[in-house]
């Protein structure tokens, strides 16, 4: 089980039975789900969870930092419960299957000074695009 419960605990979120399920929910290994794919596992476990419960359990834990939502290509929003671990996403161009990818190097040193225009850049999102195995079949 990833660490999201125990970060959860640690910071003294209440953890209600819908909470739970819902934190549940996003454990795993290249978790990217949607809102609705969280509303269904969570239900899975807690039939009376409501979507309307899913997605404020997801906003306080995008709030709170424990969560990350992932926007790509005007797809549902997913949500990445590897908010403590610097990464980057490996998309598909084909059916949207996201993976984590941990490359080396800092990207925020790949771009030089002069292409900064004078900005103070603090952070940097990089989205590597192609077609998984499935796809590329």
């Amino acid at each position: 089980m990833s660490d999201l419960l125990e970060r959860l605990r640690a910071r003294g979120w209440r953890l209600t039975s819908q909470r739970r399920v819902v934190a549940e929910a996003l454990d795993g290994d290249h978790v990217h789900l949607t809102a609705d794919e969280v509303h269904a596992r969570a239900a899975a476990r807690l039939p009376e969870i409501s979507r309307a419960t899913v997605y404020n359990a997801l906003g306080e834990l995008v709030a709170l930092g424990e969560v990350l939502e992932v926007a790509t290509d005007g797809r549902a929003k997913r949500y990445d419960p590897n908010a403590h671990r610097a990464h980057q996403h490996l998309v598909c161009s084909g059916c949207g299957a996201i993976r984590d990818v941990h490359p080396h190097g800092d990207p925020l040193a790949a771009l030089p000074g002069a292409e900064r225009h004078g900005f103070a850049v603090t952070a940097a999102e990089v989205t590597y695009r192609g077609l998984c195995p499935n796809c590329r079949g």
